[in-house]
């Protein structure tokens, strides 16, 4: 049943070219600007945050994908045999585009905890805990996705381009685990804080400002990360759907479908590395005010009963992380 899957050459020439047209400029910005970000929170920060140390383990990622594009195209147009170099640029894409995915969730439940729960977030939140949740993350991703790979490798003939029919239960397990639960959780976790901001909304100008640019970016972050994500992995669990249902004839689709995608969630490569300096400079601004904002809470003769919450949140909320995704 291979030629279920086979695409006719021109076809093929027209997604290269495609992908080419995707990925010169994402390669091109994606670099330069993720280097900088690299030397910016390596070199240029004062202090350790969570913001940064999940910023600077998505820089990573994000390069780690940027290195291994050539690769990919060079193997989706060519039958290349499963070797030491297939093993080694698949381990990187398939290992850090996961990671991507991951540490967005884990920006969105450390918002989740800043907003929702300020008095127990100094507990539950610090650099250390958040480097040690990334570093575990990475050890059992690295450890998942080369046992994966050496599985898969006496299954496929060339690198890359799968042309078996037979389902695979792993590839359930992996969106599953990959996407769908942290997809979830990212959408619980900003649905949560978008309804805490505009309860909160109202007590000063400058706070009514500050909220409203953060609900603008969790807004947009959780758009831009199902819109970049969805397609792909919903077309991979519609592939799984076909192989069970031993269904030839949409296999071709679906798996010029899953190239397509493929590009789009790969821009987000280049669109972290653009929205780095927005962070930065929403929550440089948004830092600033927190503070005068607490002060004059703190500074008022009588106080509401909820102005101590408004106050913890606001100064939890300067250091907790709206990444672009």
């Amino acid at each position: 049943m291979e030629n279920c899957t086979d695409i006719n050459t021109t076809l093929q020439n027209g997604i290269l070219l495609f992908q080419l047209i995707v990925y010169i400029p994402v390669l091109s910005f994606g670099f330069v600007l993720n280097t900088v970000a690299f030397w910016v929170f390596c070199c240029k920060l004062k202090s350790w945050t969570e913001t940064r140390v999940y910023m600077l383990n998505l820089v990573v990622t994000d390069c780690f994908l940027l290195f291994a594009l050539p690769f990919m195209i060079y193997f989706t147009k060519n039958k290349h045999p499963i070797d030491d170099l297939c093993f080694a640029v698949q381990m990187i894409y398939f290992t850090n585009r996961p990671m991507s995915i991951y540490i967005i969730m884990l920006i969105a439940i450390d918002r989740y905890i800043a907003i929702i729960f300020p008095l127990k977030a100094k507990t539950l939140r610090s650099p250390r805990k958040s480097a040690s949740v990334c570093g575990c993350l990475w050890i059992i991703q690295i450890i998942y996705s080369y046992y994966r790979q050496e599985f898969q490798e006496s299954e496929e003939k060339y690198c890359i381009q799968r042309l078996s029919t037979e389902p695979k239960y792993l590839t359930l397990v992996s969106i599953s685990f990959g996407f769908f639960i942290p997809l979830i959780i990212i959408i619980f976790c900003s649905v949560k804080v978008i309804r805490c901001l505009k309860k909160k909304m109202a007590s000063s100008f400058h706070e009514t400002k500050l909220i409203q640019k953060a609900l603008h970016i969790v807004s947009v972050n959780l758009c831009v990360f199902t819109i970049c994500f969805s397609p792909i992995y919903i077309t991979v669990l519609v592939r799984f759907i076909a192989e069970v249902a031993k269904a030839c004839s949409p296999l071709s689709k679906i798996r010029i479908s899953i190239q397509i995608f493929s590009c789009l969630a790969n821009i987000n490569c280049c669109l972290d590395a653009f929205c780095y300096y927005f962070a930065a400079k929403e929550f440089q601004e948004f830092s600033s005010l927190a503070t005068s904002t607490c002060l004059l809470h703190t500074s008022r003769d009588s106080i509401s009963l909820d102005s101590p919450f408004q106050c913890l949140t606001t100064i939890s909320m300067k250091k907790f992380s709206f990444h672009p995704i």
